[in-house]
């Protein structure tokens, strides 16, 4: 078993992993890191506290992106689903987003510029970044995406991240 799948075995980070995890969301949070790497911040769906993930974005077409390298059971993903959408990313300011889930069909071209900018994902995901669109269809209902968008009440005043 590899480093990467040990951090994260049974799909969820074990002490090591949120350690890191820690650390790397501060480093990302403050801007200190490439704009693909950022913080989400959610309510918890049992605590109500909000909760820290650090993330890779990936952009496909104009549009970002945030994909669960986990799968269903991430904490961050049912966290999302729990509020409705309604989370902030931060990557050196603080940008209130709406998180919309984008059916398995649509998910291929995401995952596979996801493992591009991801590379330590390439553990979780059984394909590689080089891999036909056909194969990534194939696993995409295992892989929720979330497609970035502005809140409801910024988006009808036009206003853009």
């Amino acid at each position: 078993m590899s480093l990467k799948r040990w951090f994260y075995r049974g799909g969820r980070p074990n002490r090591a992993a949120r350690a890191i995890d820690g650390w790397t969301a501060a480093l990302y949070a403050r801007g200190i890191a490439p704009d693909r790497l950022v913080v989400l911040e959610v309510a918890g769906r049992r605590t109500g506290r909000t909760a820290t993930t650090p993330l890779v974005m990936a952009a496909v077409d104009g549009e970002r992106h945030l994909v669960s390298m986990l799968g269903e059971g991430s904490n961050w993903v049912r966290n999302v689903r729990a509020a409705g959408g309604a989370a902030v990313l931060r990557h050196g300011r603080r940008e209130e987003v709406l998180l919309e889930e984008i059916a398995a069909e649509h998910r291929a071209p995401v995952l596979k510029a996801y493992l591009r900018r991801a590379p330590n994902a390439r553990a979780h995901l059984p394909v590689g970044p080089d891999a036909p669109l056909a194969e990534f269809a194939h696993v995409a209902h295992r892989f929720p995406v979330f497609r970035v968008t502005a809140p409801p009440a910024r988006a009808a005043a036009g206003g853009e991240p």
